[in-house]
């Protein structure tokens, strides 16, 4: 039963747009599970200051409460102008209960009369994660760009339909989703945790 949990890695997120996001960006010979199906976890508080915070508590209490590999992570969008907010704060930047829309609304109102050489931002995402004899790891990725004025494009989620990536002339929301996938924060994450997990999974499976 524990070697077959070895070869397992739960995803520390109800979010059924990172599941899918993780989903394309994972290419190890591992079973991918969710909190879904593990409703012991209960509701995890991110009450961290810091995306390394939160995302390795996250983390922690996963794999403490189901005793198998987990992954979580933690992103925010840094604006620049605004003294790196919403940050940390990303998901419930115009409140607790805040929508997707909400959230993009504070933003550009708080930007609002900005030029836009001054509305540089990036988006951070810190991936965290825990496994069996006391294994603990940090990668993190970034994507720089800027927020445009009004949101655009239909696909993504968040604060995509906002942010345009360096070198690109087209929202995240605008993008397909295979080239989203190559320039995202997230993507830039998975690329430095990939080593580390694939090391765990290899050695797993040969001991």
């Amino acid at each position: 039963m524990y070697e077959q949990k070895m070869k397992q890695l739960v995803l520390a997120t109800c979010n059924e747009d990172k599941v899918q996001e993780f989903k394309a960006l994972l290419d190890l010979k591992i079973e991918l599970v969710t909190l879904d199906q593990f409703p012991q976890v209960g509701t995890i508080t991110e009450d961290e200051h810091t995306l390394e915070g939160n995302a390795l508590k996250k983390a922690r209490v996963v794999f403490q409460s189901t005793r198998i590999p987990a992954l979580a992570d933690d992103s925010g969008l840094e604006v620049h102008y605004l003294y790196g907010e919403p940050g940390v704060y990303s998901s419930r930047y115009a409140g607790e209960n805040a929508t997707y829309a909400d959230n993009r609304k504070k933003l550009l109102e708080n930007l609002r009369g900005v030029p836009p050489r001054r509305r540089g931002a990036r988006f951070r995402c810190v991936l965290a994660f825990v496994a069996p004899n006391n294994i603990e790891h940090l990668a993190e990725g970034a994507c720089t760009g800027v927020i445009v004025e009004s949101p655009r494009g239909d696909h993504g989620f968040g604060y995509d339909p906002i942010f345009v990536p360096a070198g690109y002339d087209r929202t995240f929301a605008e993008m397909e989703e295979n080239l989203k996938d190559k320039l995202s924060h997230r993507a830039k994450a998975f690329e430095n945790m990939r080593p580390i997990l694939r090391r765990f999974f290899d050695e797993a499976e040969d001991s």
